[in-house]
């Protein structure tokens, strides 16, 4: 078969994963459907069933395992966590002139799953899908369950010198926090008090896109 990404065992998974996503299979009709030889097709299914991605039925078939359905769930809550937050945070832009970003956790880090760039030449750029610790940074703090009285955390040249932030949390409809709004720039602009400067209207927008969500 030919290679997709460049990774020929990963290629050949998805074959696997996309052949069994057509219909349970046996061992037999995975190599036949796959075109793979049956040791490999048996290594590559049982490796997928290993870390739940697939499972076996009743019959002994490979069938779709339960964690496609937790990460399903997950991609789709967070796609859907983006559209919604895509306007709310423009707007935040626009109101502030600075750089913003929405953050999710990802195990013990957090993930940049949306990021405006401000319009001023001089900018902290966060590139969207990059990850940070949850320890340092407004943003950080936030998704690690830290709270204020104004609702909203600041850092300044906490995880990057130069650069200061304010951030504050999305809730979902239960109170759990789910991601993390955040203003970030040069420390020139923001000053060593970005709370004060930005806080009220990143709170206002965490607070708009957790009732949207």
């Amino acid at each position: 078969m030919d290679s997709v990404s460049g990774v020929g065992v990963l290629d050949k998974a998805m074959v696997v994963l996309r052949s069994v996503a057509a219909a349970p299979q046996g061992l037999a009709a995975l190599q036949e459907t796959t075109g793979l030889p049956r040791a490999t097709a048996h290594r590559l299914a049982a490796a997928l069933e290993l870390h739940g991605i697939l499972r076996r039925d009743a019959d002994g078939r490979f069938e779709l395992g339960h964690e496609l359905v937790q990460l399903g769930q997950l991609a789709q809550s967070r796609f859907s966590l983006v559209e919604v937050a895509r306007p709310i945070l423009s707007e935040l832009r626009d109101q502030t002139g600075e750089s913003v970003q929405l953050f999710v956790p990802v195990g013990q880090q957090r993930r940049c799953v949306l990021s405006l760039e401000t319009p001023h030449g001089l900018r902290w750029i966060v590139p969207e899908g990059s990850t940070f610790p949850l320890e340092v940074g407004s943003a950080g703090r936030v998704l690690s369950g830290e709270a204020s009285s104004s609702g909203w955390l600041e850092s300044v040249g906490e995880r990057e010198a130069g650069v200061a932030s304010v951030s504050a949390p999305v809730a979902d409809h239960s109170g759990g926090v789910i991601g993390a709004v955040s203003v970030s720039g040069p420390i020139e602009r923001l000053s060593k008090t970005p709370g004060k400067r930005f806080g009220a209207h990143v709170v206002a927008a965490a607070v708009e896109l957790s009732r949207s969500t």
